[in-house]
C-alpha cells in the first residue's frame, strides 16, 4: 500500500497545532504528525541519541 504524501496544510490548523504543541496539548498521534511535518527531533528522540 502506498503512503498518502501531505499536498497542502491550511495554515491557521498548523499555527494552532503548533501553538497546542509548546503547550503540550496535543494527542500523541497529532504530536507526532507535527513532528513529522516540520521535522522536529523529539525529546524522547533526543534523549535516545543521548544515551548512546
Amino acid at each position: 500500500m502506498r503512503r498518502k504524501s501531505i499536498q497542502w496544510i491550511n495554515t491557521p490548523v498548523l499555527t494552532e497545532a503548533i501553538f497546542r504543541y509548546e503547550k503540550g496539548l496535543l494527542p500523541n498521534s497529532m504530536k507526532l504528525w507535527l513532528e513529522q511535518v516540520l521535522e522536529i527531533k523529539s525529546e524522547k528522540s533526543i534523549e535516545k541519541n543521548n544515551l548512546n
